[in-house]
Formats: C-alpha cells, structure tokens, sequence
C-alpha cells in the first residue's frame, strides 16, 4: 500500500461536501454554511451562492454543464441558472427521509440515496431505498435494502455502479442496464469497519472512498485490496478527482465533533493529493 501526502489547499470552512471539478474550478458546497464555493488550485475561493437552502450535501453538473444541488431536507433537488435555484425533481413523494449524496451518468440520470431514518432524532437505524431520477423527470426506486446508501460512482464505461454503505462501512455494486436500472447487488468492497462517505472513481475503475470515521482517504480495487491511503487528522467527508490532468484528488476533511459541527466550528478543509491515475468522467 501506497502512502500519500496531502497539501492544505484552504480553510476557514465549515463542513464542505461533494467536491466536484468543473471547468477548470473545484465547486463545493458548505453544508452549515449554506454557501456554495469556487476554489482555485492557488486556494483562492470565492462564494457564488450564500443562500442555498438547510444542508446542501450533494452537487453535480448535467451533461449540458447545468450545476444541480441537493435540497436536503426539503427532499428536492435544485437547478442553477444564473446563481438563482429552479426545482429540478421533487423526491417529497418517493422518500420521507433527508436525501444524501448522488451521481450522475452521461445521459443525466440521477442516482440518490437518502437517510433512510431519523438520524438527528434518535430513530433506530434501517435499510432504505437507492432512487433513480430519470431524464423524462420519472422517479423510480432501483435498489432496496441498503444502508445509509451515501457517495456513489459509475464506473466500467457505464456498465457497473458502485455505492458506499456507511454504517456497514462496504462498497456495494450492481450491474447497471442501458436504461439506468440496476441488477446483480454484490460485495465490491468490505472496508474492515472504515465508513466510507463521499467517494469517486478513476479511470481503471478503482475506488477512492472517505473514511469518516477513520479520517483516511483510500484507493480500494474490486474484492477490497486498497493500493493507496491518505491519512487525515479528523473525519475525512468527501473526495474528488480533477486538475488539469484529471489527476489531483481534492479531499474534504473536518477536525472537530458532530455537536462543533451543528454549532458552525470552521475546522473544515480541503486537501489536495497527486495520484498516479486521473478520474473516470471528463465532464462531471
């Protein structure tokens, strides 16, 4: 196993999920902050939006480049259009629970996982549905059973989709249709009680997954042999490949508690790393 050494790119932040590079920028959004940010790889950052609505924990960009956002607790997932939010799909009927992270495929569906109980009242713990919004606006569920489905990926040119369990800290993938649909669940990878969060692909096919409990960011290969590891003071919340060649892993981190977290501590930041393959998707 490879070890690497990351470099501090910015700080000051509270708690950044679902970094994603972009046209040439890294966009990220401040959960508890409610901001949604530019970062440059000097570590410049600049705000674009300062309002965005209670826990936007997922971004991604539409084959057309339109930018899109999770609406957490309003179980909604927004477009943005000229720095203001126009609803793009409306998952109030399909979930009751707060939607999670979500990914994106080449001919824009979505994949979006949810909380699947009351996390920040004390329910207990249960399995929950993984949804697919469709290009025509259809929401259907693809999978069922999974727990605390979180980060996700699309990985062997379409033909396999990978999601992170983060309570069960594994890697689940599933054979994925033309038609987006899903089918053959199995064990990409049992992370020895990591909980992964965010996590991203490279062009071989490898997972790079944020260990929140760990604070590690590791690369782990179909079966679960891991080849490189980052180690972080603190939770490691998410990661993404970009740079100008596709191969500098942005990483989130958090040094502080859940209760700093609520409280608007600003112990985030965000790291960069050099890593021998660059990422799977070119526009996302």
């Amino acid at each position: 196993m490879r070890t690497i050494i990351p470099t501090k790119l910015a700080d000051d932040f509270i708690f950044l999920e679902a970094p994603r590079w972009h046209q040439g920028t890294l966009w990220v959004p401040d959960v508890f902050d409610q901001k949604l940010y530019h970062v440059d790889l000097d570590g410049e950052k600049s705000v674009l939006i300062d309002d965005l609505p209670p826990v936007p924990n997922s971004l991604g960009f539409l084959a057309d480049g339109t930018p899109i956002i999770v609406s957490s607790f309003d179980r909604k997932i927004m477009k943005i259009i000229d720095g203001a939010l126009e609803l793009f799909a409306d998952l109030g009927g399909a979930t009751p629970h707060h939607l999670n992270d979500f990914s994106i495929d080449d001919e824009g569906r979505l994949y979006v996982g949810n909380f699947g109980y009351d996390i920040h009242g004390g329910a207990d713990q249960v399995p929950t549905d993984l949804h697919m919004v469709d290009t025509d606006g259809t929401i259907r569920i693809v999978a069922t059973g999974l727990e605390f489905p979180n980060g996700s990926a699309i990985i062997n040119d379409g033909r396999t989709f990978v999601v992170a369990e983060t309570w069960v800290g594994r890697l689940t993938a599933f054979d994925r249709a033309a038609d987006g649909t899903l089918s053959n669940r199995r064990l990409y990878a049992d992370l020895d009680g990591r909980q992964p969060d965010g996590i991203c692909a490279d062009a071989e096919g490898a997972i790079w997954a944020s260990c929140f409990n760990t604070g590690e960011v590791i690369r782990v290969l179909d079966g679960g042999e891991i080849t490189d590891k980052i180690q972080f003071e603190g939770s490691a919340i998410a990661c993404c490949l970009g740079g100008d060649d596709g191969r500098t892993l942005f990483c989130s981190t958090y040094v502080g508690t859940i209760p700093d977290q609520i409280a608007k501590k600003r112990h985030g930041a965000l790291f960069t790393a050099q890593v021998e393959v660059g990422r799977a998707c070119h526009w996302q």
